[in-house]
């Protein structure tokens, strides 16, 4: 069972959210689409976005039996009043159930975060009507993961047994961020492990249960490389970094990263940090930046054994989903 723990999704159209600058789509024909911020163009997408049939030609040519399918971050709304936040998380989790029809596709809901009580009573929601998880933001404004609400919310999804993935965005902006895709190919990175780090240093491991069950996108982040570094000033400037129970290296069984790296070396560090049982198949599915074939980088490692291909090709996603 070959499993895709990261891709995305985005509704053919949806009622108007009901405020100034709210996310909206223009279809411009059956196969393609722009995401509009207000007036503003965000992105052009296809139907593969919105489509199942679309989708799953596409993973039967990858060879990729099932999908996590996760909103797409931009519909968060974590800016916006709670209110506001958690009518369209019920907008964009409906119609992500009629997407995800297929048993081979599994809907990852959205939360409005920056409410703690809204958001587990929306989780709660959509797992009753058929959602398999949650994907959250790695913030909300200036609060990160070890916001005492955002660790509220993490120990309903342990109690409920609902697992986790955490995707960056709204990444830092500015005039050298914005040549290059460079919120992409470096804010992208930087944020989700700043918020790895969140978890160990800010210490919610040592408050919320080990049944939790939390992945991280883009492999983490820059997080295995520096691992390290961490380690260090956590020994030596303990004062500052060591608001954790133990060091950082204790906790790499805590959570599991995606495998959207790209290249074999960078891969290798990344088994070699978490371990082979803390890795997963991701694609980051449809988007331009994302692998293709899904899975190509695992299925061509030459260092991994036939075990630890088959554990990241899909047995350790299908231990995450609970299956």
């Amino acid at each position: 069972m070959i499993i895709d723990v990261h891709t995305h999704h985005v509704p053919k159209g949806w009622p108007d959210l009901g405020w100034p600058g709210a996310p909206r789509l223009r279809v411009e024909s059956e196969r393609e689409a722009m995401i509009l911020l207000g007036d503003r163009e965000f992105r052009r997408i296809q139907d593969d976005c919105w489509n199942p049939s679309a989708r799953l030609e596409q993973m039967d040519a990858d060879g990729v039996d099932v999908q996590v399918v996760s909103p797409t971050p931009v519909f968060f709304s974590y800016e916006r009043p709670a209110a506001q936040a958690a009518g369209a998380a019920r907008v964009f989790n409906d119609l992500a159930l009629e997407i995800c029809a297929s048993e081979r596709l599994v809907p990852f809901c959205q939360v409005p975060l920056q409410d703690p009580d809204l958001a587990c009573a929306e989780l709660d929601r959509c797992l009753a009507a058929g959602h398999a998880g949650v994907e959250i933001g790695n913030h909300v404004g200036d609060r990160d993961l070890d916001d005492e609400g955002i660790v509220q919310f993490l120990q309903h999804c342990a109690s409920v047994g609902a697992p986790v993935f955490v995707h960056p965005w709204d990444m830092p902006d500015g005039p050298r961020l914005r040549r290059w895709m460079a919120q992409w190919l470096v804010g992208m990175p930087a944020e989700t492990h700043l918020s790895v780090l969140a978890l160990i240093l800010g210490g919610v491991f040592d408050r919320v249960p080990d049944s939790l069950r939390i992945c991280f996108a883009h492999g983490g982040g820059s997080f295995a490389f520096w691992l390290g570094r961490f380690e260090n000033a956590w020994h030596r400037r303990n004062d500052l970094v060591g608001v954790s129970e133990f060091p950082p290296s204790a906790y790499l069984e805590r959570f599991s990263v995606d495998s959207v790296v790209f290249d074999e070396r960078a891969l290798r560090l990344l088994v070699d940090t978490m371990g082979e049982d803390r890795v997963m198949l991701g694609s980051d599915f449809p988007y331009p930046l994302g692998e293709s074939p899904a899975g190509s980088l695992i299925r061509g490692a030459g260092f991994l054994t036939d075990g630890a291909r088959a554990k990241l090709l899909g047995g350790n996603a299908a231990r995450f989903l609970g299956r």
